[in-house]
């Protein structure tokens, strides 16, 4: 698992073309303001330690948010952190689990549409700690 979190005034998003023929078509764009944005990369050795990689991805991102102070999260899959991905499925369910977890400690999360490239802005803090890579 390979994480890049960064701490931003605003991120918006708007999907831009499918990169998944398996995903359903959508037009959507969104964001939030005052959130930690994680880029993600799902690796194919994460899928024999699932339960462990969940848990150290919402640590880190729970983490980042209590630094400032904030509970609004973005996810958002990017797959270019490493040559070795895992099955798209498995990315998914990652995805779904981490977004679970993170709203059951009332956490507001949104992603970018998975399976997709997407346009994005992002207005990342000038602190140290608003830029942050996880590798586990």
């Amino acid at each position: 698992m390979k994480l890049i979190l960064f701490y931003a005034h605003s991120f918006s998003y708007k999907t831009a073309s499918k990169s998944l023929d398996s995903v359903p078509d959508v037009n959507k764009e969104g964001g939030l303001d005052n959130a930690v944005v994680v880029f993600f990369h799902v690796e194919e050795k994460d899928e024999e330690e699932m339960s462990g990689v969940i848990q150290k991805f919402v640590k880190n991102t729970k983490w980042l948010c209590g630094k400032f102070k904030t509970k609004n999260v973005v996810l958002h899959s990017f797959n270019h952190l490493s040559s070795s991905k895992s099955s798209p499925e498995t990315a998914q369910q990652v995805l779904h689990e981490v977004i679970e977890r993170l709203e059951r400690t009332d956490h507001t999360v949104i992603h970018t549409p998975f399976g997709y490239f997407n346009e994005f802005t992002i207005n990342v803090a000038g602190d140290s700690l608003a830029k942050v890579y996880k590798e586990f």
